[in-house]
């Protein structure tokens, strides 16, 4: 007789192809490099983008600026996600995220590599974030997304 098999084992897991969700936005040019962004939302505000001279008028931040908020924004939002599962009270978590710019070999400018640090007001030896240290990054899809291609370094800074 063959051992009935668990049901959880017999799903297939997901592939990483499967779409769960999807979203669109919207980009149209004002002028010269300024853009506005719209979301699929209309809850959600208009976005301007511009380039820095020589090419913009720095009207707004470019897309490297945003794609280093979106990174910094997913690590912090991971780690308080991941806090808050284990019953921790957050407050007052920041993330201040460096961008090096550099040329790659066809002298074209490319996000060469992006430094984030968290900070936390939690003492640095408290139980759940230790815990939450093994796990929040990979629970970033932005961050994970975007390591394929630029190197992102990441640490948290607690208090104590």
């Amino acid at each position: 007789m063959e051992p009935k098999s668990d049901p959880a084992e017999a799903a297939p897991a997901p592939r990483p192809s499967d779409v769960v969700n999807s979203f669109s936005v919207r980009v149209e040019q004002v002028d010269g490099f300024e853009f506005k962004v719209k979301f699929d939302k209309e809850q959600f505000e208009t976005l301007t983008l511009d380039e820095p001279p020589p090419l913009g008028r720095d009207a707004a931040p470019n897309a490297a600026r945003i794609l280093a908020a979106a990174i910094g924004n997913c690590l912090a939002a991971s780690l308080v996600f991941c806090l808050q599962k284990a019953k921790v009270a957050t407050s007052g978590v920041s993330a201040d995220v460096d961008v090096e710019i550099v040329r790659n070999p066809q002298r074209r400018l490319r996000i060469g590599r992006v430094n984030v640090t968290l900070h936390t007001k939690l003492p640095a030896d408290h139980p759940a974030l230790t815990s939450c240290l093994a796990t929040f990054e990979d629970f970033c899809i932005v961050t994970q997304s975007v390591r394929g291609g630029i190197d992102v370094a990441v640490k948290v800074q607690a208090e104590g």
